[in-house]
């Protein structure tokens, strides 16, 4: 396996685990301050999410997840157990808590503007002054840093308690000491002397309110950036929250009298007959006993084409019934079906960290002690050199405010969260970060043949038959020797058979494993399998039934395979089996060229078949003749020769090699979706999905890439020049804001990401 691959248990598997739902996160420090009290607990490995608001707390069974909860209220925050069949409580608490933020956004700014307009125009205009304009001036200023910043101030509090500090401890800071300077300097400082304003110079006597405008302006912006970014957040947890809203919560089961009845969905049992009327989402996966109808999968897997279906055909749970009215025979129900593997898949992505995050958690968790003390240097250091007051206890405050690295604590999350959820709604599954980042390596594109390359279905071609003998004589007596084979060329030739005309009966049969097999039906000696059974056997082929193994080997679109007939010593039928190329290869497999990936195509196959199938999509190199036990080995091949490689199969007999891959993509049509040994998983059955999903992988990581270069960008550049003096708090404060609105607003537009056509 090459080292740059990464994988990880699936996190569906993992036992004795469980979530919280978690309260009065306001930053990536609190996230990381519950982290580690939760990590205190005896065999506990807890991983907090702050952009989802919910901890994974494994090593700890769910009865004694009162244990995590004190753990997280000692730490000074509120903790439930989350339900994932009742998001209404973490629903609530975010309708509440952005109703807050509203109601403190609106009362600050409506008091921020005319605050402005006031103490700027009557700071450096003194004769616009009026008698207790001053008083004026910090009557408006008090709702504002009391009652419209006190979540910052408990928070602050609170964690002052509980021995942290986080971003709210910054807010605090700055705009307590802004306002108490201010009042201080009306009181202490003669109303006659000069004051200082930065960015401006000397003001007129009495101008010192202005740091009421920093202190107001401070909270407004602060205000409306946590407002902004709470909302974007919870747009972007409704991305993904999209793929569980698919599921159904109750079934309408069929009884036996023929009488419907409407029970809820936990209720229905494998077996089990339910209804699906015109209009209504199919309840649980499920074979149609009865009806025929249209179903419309685009909600889950993105395929805007309906689907035609009947009796023996299969329907997914969450897909859309158009028409008619289905009868279902369930087969998986809950936790079981497709959707609610997808959506736990997709859940679980999400709350995977990255490298790079756990180094930003490491970050948050030191940054916040080392901004205040970097403010108070600069205070410092620019009262030793000189400075006024006023200009040193602004430096000061500047840099307490544009250190807040709550972009940074964002720019992870918010993008994989929409980028999953995105993905999930495109029948895309990303399974975590690593996959982000292996799909921005990757130039090679291997395809298996069988199953995702090819339908995976074998069908009856052709049937050549030398003189004397006639089709309807020859595929009865040929399906008697393959009665019972499970394998796929057996089962075509049965599908085959005319059912007017069964197959008789077969004594003495002999399997020959490579080969074929041999029976006696009806008293004849009957033979069925490849030419070198026939060879081996001593029995020549007839020279018509050669050319017409030539000529259908030539004429084949698919991966065809000829099986031979002998009958009493003389072979007297070749028979064409295909496998039917997908429509969607070739145009696939073009787009990844046009992408600059080399695609190759691995198969069992013999190099005449193979290269058939090769020329028929357009790959650029064929291997074959490979085992399904050696692709793993030829993937590392590949990768020993300097490739990084990704691996698409369809999951049955490629699991070795999918994990071996730099990125493994799993196209899968059944419902064993969380098991699979894939990053990616692709639900459609349309190749180019596989390009939709290295796409979107790339740009997802793009996303994340373009947030971290801003956020640490912003940071780096902005600190020094708060320190030297050269921005204002008021400034800074706005800047902060904007600086965290900016990452999650710019990880909302994988939200517009379209499949190709």
């Amino acid at each position: 396996m090459s080292s740059e691959t990464m994988h990880h248990p699936d996190p569906l598997t993992v036992e004795e685990s469980f979530e919280l739902d978690l309260g009065g996160m306001t930053c990536t420090a609190c996230a990381v301050a519950i982290e580690r009290k939760l990590n205190r607990l005896q065999g506990v490995n807890a991983s907090v999410n702050y952009a989802t608001e919910r901890a994974l707390v494994t090593g700890l069974p769910v009865a004694d997840a009162s244990e995590a909860i004190a753990a997280v209220e000692r730490a000074g925050y509120t903790a439930a157990v989350h339900d994932p069949e009742d998001d209404e409580w973490s629903r609530r608490a975010a309708a509440v808590r952005l109703s807050s933020l509203r109601r403190r956004l609106t009362v600050s700014a409506l008091l921020t503007i005319p605050l402005c307009d006031l103490t700027i125009l009557l700071a450096l205009v003194p004769d616009y002054r009026f008698p207790g304009w001053e008083i004026v001036c910090v009557l408006l200023a008090v709702p504002i840093v009391t009652w419209a910043a006190w979540p910052f101030h408990k928070a602050t509090l609170r964690n002052l308690r509980y021995g942290s500090l986080s971003m709210d401890t910054l807010i605090s800071l700055g705009a307590a000491v802004s306002f108490l300077w201010a009042i201080g300097a009306m009181i202490f400082a003669p109303s006659e002397s000069p004051g200082f304003w930065l960015g401006f110079g000397r003001t007129p006597a009495g101008a010192q309110s202005i740091y009421l405008d920093v202190a107001a302006g401070m909270i407004t912006f602060q205000l409306a950036g946590r407002y902004f970014e709470t909302r974007s957040r919870r747009r972007a947890g409704d991305v993904l929250n999209a793929i569980a809203s698919l599921a159904v919560k109750d079934a309408r089961i069929l009884a036996e009298d023929g009488t419907e009845r409407i029970v809820p969905i936990g209720e229905l049992r494998p077996g089990q007959l339910f209804v699906v009327k015109p209009g209504e989402v199919v309840a649980a996966d499920g074979i149609v006993d009865d009806g025929r109808s249209t179903i419309d999968a685009s909600a889950m897997t993105g395929e805007s084409l309906p689907v035609e279906v009947g009796p023996a055909s299969p329907v997914t749970g969450g897909t859309l019934n158009s028409s008619g009215r289905l009868v279902v025979a369930a087969q998986h129900v809950g936790a079981n079906t497709k959707v609610a593997q997808m959506a736990a898949l997709a859940d679980a992505a999400q709350r995977r960290k990255a490298g790079v995050q756990r180094f930003v958690d490491r970050v948050s968790a030191v940054f916040v002690p080392v901004v205040i003390g970097l403010a108070l240097i600069v205070g410092v250091v620019w009262a030793l050199a000189g400075a006024t007051p006023g200009q040193a206890v602004s430096n000061a405050i500047a840099v307490l405010i544009i250190a807040c690295p709550c972009a940074l604590g964002l720019a992870t999350p918010t993008a994989l969260m929409v980028g999953v959820g995105r993905g999930g709604q495109l029948g895309i599954l990303i399974k975590g970060q690593d996959a982000l980042e292996a799909s921005g390596r990757i130039d090679t594109v291997v395809f298996d043949k069988t199953g995702t390359i090819t339908t995976g279905t074998m069908q009856v071609d052709s049937v050549h038959t030398v003189a004397g003998w006639h089709q309807t004589e020859v595929l009865p007596m040929v399906a008697a020797v393959e009665t019972g084979s499970e394998h796929v060329i057996a089962k075509a030739i049965m599908a085959a058979l005319n059912p007017e005309s069964p197959a008789p009966a077969a004594t003495g049969f002999r399997a020959l494993p490579g080969l074929g097999a041999r029976a006696l039906v009806q008293g004849r000696d009957v033979i069925v399998g490849n030419k070198a059974l026939m060879a081996s056997s001593g029995l020549p082929v007839p020279s018509v039934l050669e050319d017409a193994a030539v000529s259908s080997a030539h004429t084949a679109s698919g991966n065809s395979t000829q099986v031979f007939a002998a009958v009493d010593g003389a072979v007297i039928a070749v028979i064409r089996v295909r496998d039917e190329i997908k429509p969607s290869a070739a145009p696939a497999v073009t787009l990844l060229k046009q992408m600059g990936l080399k695609t190759v195509l691995l198969t069992g196959d013999t190099a005449a078949a193979a290269q058939t199938v090769g020329n028929a999509v357009g790959v650029d190199a064929v291997i074959d003749e490979v085992l399904p036990e050696q692709k793993a080995a030829r993937i590392e091949q590949l990768q020993a020769e300097g490739r990084r490689v990704a691996m698409v199969g369809d999951g049955i007999n490629d699991s070795a090699a999918l994990a071996t891959a730099n990125l493994g993509l799993a196209v899968v049509t059944g419902t064993d979706i969380a098991m699979k040994s894939a990053d990616i998983i692709l639900v459609r059955d349309d190749l180019r999905t596989v390009v939709d999903a290295i796409r979107l992988s790339r740009k997802t990581l793009g996303t994340i890439r373009m947030n971290l270069v801003w956020a640490f960008g912003y940071n780096i550049a902005a600190i020094p020049l708060a320190a030297f003096g050269l921005l204002n708090p008021l400034i800074a404060a706005a800047a902060m804001a904007l600086s965290s609105v900016f990452v999650v607003s710019n990880s909302l537009r994988l939200r517009s990401f379209e499949p190709t056509n």
